[in-house]
């Protein structure tokens, strides 16, 4: 796969970052957590001038309802 130039982060970087947070942090607040992610994505390269709190929510929330994580931030209660 060609490597791509990092500019703004695409859906695909933000879900690894979020993965990669919910290995690592067990004990993180929901209010913390689009600071944790946007910190994360500068520490890799990416601009986060337009990354919006709604956008990282909603990846949260996708990834959560296809089970691809757990909702460890216990902000989904229904599922």
């Amino acid at each position: 796969m060609k490597k791509r130039k990092k500019g703004y982060p695409h859906n695909s970087d933000i879900m690894k970052v979020i993965m990669e947070i919910s290995n690592k942090e067990i004990f993180i607040k929901p209010e913390d957590f689009y600071d944790k992610v946007k910190a994360k994505l500068e520490e890799k390269g990416f601009k986060t001038s337009f990354l919006t709190i709604k956008r990282v929510w909603r990846i949260y929330e996708e990834m959560v309802k296809k089970k691809i994580i757990y909702d460890f931030l216990e902000v989904m209660k229904n599922y």
